[in-house]
């Protein structure tokens, strides 16, 4: 267990570090000012992976860091407006780009993997990815011609 905590604390070290250069070069807040709110989304997530390796059962770690975020964030919980102030300043796209390098990095590094899932998952594929931005593109066609912009 204690190897898993360190392996995971290490991961999530440099996870954070990326992330804040990320957060600090596209949308411009210093490191130091968006390090309390990553330390804190860095805590939540080692305390439910541990907590998912403790309890009994099989729910996923993600429910627990879930549950940990919104119960520390509740108004009226002690030091919930200190947690919801530092991680402001944490852009949520500034943790996205870390995240979908490492999975594309696990992709390609697992090419056999990827390969057994045969063409039926290439099909799939593509038809989400047209979907998505035909859905974007209208969503965003009918906001902007509601406001006048086009």
């Amino acid at each position: 267990m204690l190897k898993n905590i360190q392996e995971w604390t290490l991961l999530l070290l440099i996870f954070g570090v990326v992330s804040l250069v990320g957060n600090w070069v596209g949308y411009d807040i210093l490191p130091l000012q968006a390090l309390p709110g990553m330390l804190v989304l860095l805590l939540v997530c080692l305390a439910g992976l541990i907590i998912q390796k403790i309890m009994p059962g099989n729910i996923p770690s993600v429910a627990y860091i879930a549950i940990i975020g919104i119960v520390i964030s509740i108004p009226g919980v002690p030091g919930s407006d200190a947690v919801v102030a530092w991680t402001n300043e944490v852009n949520l796209l500034a943790l996205a780009t870390p995240i979908l390098a490492y999975a594309g990095i696990a992709i390609g590094r697992s090419w056999t993997d990827f390969v057994q899932l045969g063409w039926r998952s290439l099909v799939v594929a593509v038809c989400v990815f047209v979907g998505t931005f035909l859905g974007s593109a209208l969503i965003a066609e009918v906001i902007l011609r509601f406001q006048g912009i086009i």
